[in-house]
């Protein structure tokens, strides 16, 4: 079993730029030195410098040389691909308080869509979740302030604040036809990464909620606990990565290591020096072969589709739910030595049989489409956001994401309908457990 503090290269695999309300993890690499002078493209810097003085000479009223600057970095970056971002002092502050899984806010993860905040997906058991903010809201107005115009960072610094401290959100949803008024309490998030529970006697069930540095670890322990909770090996297992937006790459590499003896787990590559690496997995296999299932949805992204996309390439375990967000870019943050970094996407990723998914995502061995069920309000759940959704996403350069390597405490009443698509993983599971018993005997 790999050490849960593998060092490899250094790179992040948040969700989004603006999935700062929740821990954004990453290590971080030595700042690059600067290009050559003579590879300076010396008429645009000219072309440049041109507008900044017009700007400082002539604009109606002063703006300081700091903010003029930074925006034009933030301008630079953020036209890249949606996930490369400007990270000023207290985003890059935000950014390492963050790993320690406890931080203020409301619980969502965002993006930025088309001048709007848009919501990705609630974390469990934050202010957002149980005010009942779903997926694919657009977000207008934060108290009485239009966010349209308003850069991301900005917005989710209003959304920030002291615990017990409210803040009203004004929501557009679809199929709900007037915008309507969510009014939350801030608290301190503690974000539990890794929850478990016995579904039935000999089956377990391990929900990650996003991958940290201490992810494996904490997994491992749950699983431990299982196995003593049961009095004896499991029979089976539901890994849950639903709606998990991702978090730290060595992270998810030690959480597919924990059910894998060898082979790749994933492969990055990229053009700087360094950015080409193969993960791969040592021996120890926790569950000892026992079936092993993985749940996914629009909402499993980046670090999750690496989970599912190694035990799937493998074939040591099935995956059934709906095809992932497809992101499959690295990022990696740069510290520029003033107290500012530059969050830049430096290589994409790929399954141990070389798939890339990015903007195409993880297929499920087992579709299982989510259901839709009606509110109060009239509306439906119409499905999640997507990698390919987002403005300027980086196309998939190998375009074969749509091939899969296939795999041939409550009580079942409550859980088809608290949890459906969990209903059907346990009774698969049950059937994968009976096949491989009637194999081996």
């Amino acid at each position: 079993m790999s050490a849960v503090t593998r060092h490899g290269l250094a790179l992040a695999l948040s969700f989004l730029a603006g999935a700062a309300l929740t821990a954004v993890h990453a290590v971080w690499a030595e700042k690059p030195a600067p290009a050559a002078l003579n590879t300076l493209p010396l008429d645009e810097l000219r072309t440049f410098a041109s507008v900044l003085d017009a700007v400082k000479q002539d604009y109606v009223e002063p703006v300081q040389d700091k903010a003029l600057l930074e925006n034009a970095i933030r301008g630079m970056l953020g036209n890249l691909d949606p996930h490369s971002a400007y990270l000023d002092a207290e985003a890059f502050q935000d950014l390492q308080v963050g790993t320690s899984g406890e931080f203020g806010g409301l619980g969502i993860e965002v993006g930025l869509e088309e001048g709007f905040i848009k919501v990705i997906t609630p974390i469990d058991d934050t202010p957002a979740q149980r005010a009942g903010i779903r997926t694919g809201d657009l977000i207008i107005r934060l108290d009485d302030t239009s966010v349209k115009g308003m850069s991301l960072s900005d917005a989710i610094q209003r959304m920030r604040g002291k615990p017990n401290t409210p803040i009203t959100l004004t929501i557009v949803r679809e199929g709900v036809q007037k915008p309507f008024k969510v009014k939350l309490m801030r608290e301190i998030i503690q974000v539990r990464s890794v929850k478990s529970r016995l579904l039935e006697p000999g089956y377990g069930y391990l929900r990650i909620t996003q991958f940290q540095a201490k992810t494996a670890q904490n997994l491992q322990e749950a699983l431990q606990n299982l196995e003593q909770e049961n009095k004896a090996p499991l029979r089976g297992l539901i890994l849950d990565l639903r709606n998990n937006p991702g978090g730290v790459l060595n992270g998810a590499v030690d959480v597919a290591d924990t059910f894998l003896d060898d082979g790749v787990v994933v492969q990055t590559k990229g053009r700087s020096d360094g950015a080409d690496q193969t993960f791969k997995a040592t021996p120890g296999d926790l569950l000892k072969g026992a079936p092993l299932l993985v749940l996914v949805n629009g909402g499993s992204a980046s670090a999750s589709e690496i989970v599912a996309g190694a035990l799937q390439d493998h074939r040591r375990a099935l995956v059934l739910g709906e095809r992932t967000f497809g992101k499959g870019s690295v990022q990696t943050i740069l510290p520029l030595g003033n107290g500012t970094a530059v969050k830049l996407t430096t290589a994409r990723y790929y399954t141990p049989n070389g798939r890339s998914i990015q903007a195409e995502g993880i297929v499920p061995d087992i579709e299982l489409k989510s259901l839709k069920v009606a509110t109060d309000d009239g509306s439906t759940d119409t499905g999640l956001i997507k990698e390919s959704d987002l403005s300027g996403h980086l196309r998939n350069d190998r375009n074969n994401g749509s091939a899969p390597a296939t795999a041939n405490g409550a009580s079942n009443g409550d859980l088809v309908q608290s949890d459906y698509p969990l209903y059907e993983a346990l009774n698969l599971l049950k059937g994968m457990t009976l096949l491989q018993a009637r194999k081996s005997s």
